[in-house]
């Protein structure tokens, strides 16, 4: 299939485009630094565009077969609006254009809940902190962009991975349709579970959660990998 990626230059997104190679897709890889993208291929187009910049968007999507975004911004206190402005852009282009399938990363914390194994620290005192406070303008605008997807009428899926780490190999992740109770997912199995969604129709106009049950780390490990490493 011909595939245009958003957020390729993301860790999720290099990875996606990375398996999209191997399976034989044809990829268009749109980032804002073209020149630090780091694949080369001859079935590799790197774009750059910006997500929030609707002509870009139009003529990135122009002639593709499926849309997949890994749009990512970190966290802060002023409103973000990468995620609802960006995916609109992508939505109206996909419309022009009539290309159907889509499928947009978010995350569980648009719907926190506590977790079975998650533990008091876990479930009372980060999850809220993160969800409420220190991501608040992130996950509002997730959930905006959500409902963005929702209300179209393209066959999309919206992914909800948890907590994102890195493996070195995709593994027998699962896909649970709405909320998982699970607190970890790798890199490789949400690019993994976004490329197989190309070929499985179950989960269009669903949202779902990845899974990773093999490999995962400890609260602290996971701390000390991934959310003091973005400090």
């Amino acid at each position: 299939m011909r595939i245009a990626v958003f957020g390729a230059n993301g860790p999720t997104g290099r990875l996606l485009t990375g398996q999209a190679l191997a399976a034989g897709h044809q990829v268009a890889a749109i980032t804002r630094q073209p020149g630090s993208f780091p694949l080369r291929h001859r079935r590799l187009d790197v774009v750059g565009a910006d997500v929030l910049d609707a002509t870009a968007v139009d003529t990135a999507v122009a002639g593709q077969e499926a849309v997949l975004s890994t749009l990512g911004v970190p966290p802060g206190k002023e409103p973000i609006t990468t995620y609802s402005r960006g995916v609109a852009n992508i939505v109206a282009a996909m419309k022009r254009h009539g290309v159907r399938r889509l499928a947009v990363v978010s995350s569980s914390g648009v719907d926190p809940r506590p977790y079975s194994d998650g533990g008091f620290l876990f479930n009372r005192v980060m999850l809220p902190y993160v969800t409420r406070v220190l991501g608040k303008t992130l996950y509002d605008d997730m959930r905006r962009m959500e409902a963005l997807v929702r209300a179209s009428d393209l066959d999309w899926t919206i992914l909800r991975p948890s907590g994102l780490y890195n493996l070195p190999s995709v593994t027998d992740y699962t896909l649970v349709e709405g909320h998982a109770d699970a607190r970890f997912t790798s890199r490789t199995d949400l690019a993994a579970s976004m490329l197989a969604l190309l070929d499985d129709d179950r989960y269009v106009r669903a949202t779902i959660s990845v899974i990773t049950t093999v490999g995962n780390p400890t609260l602290l490990q996971w701390i000390r990998r991934e959310a003091l490493a973005k400090g």
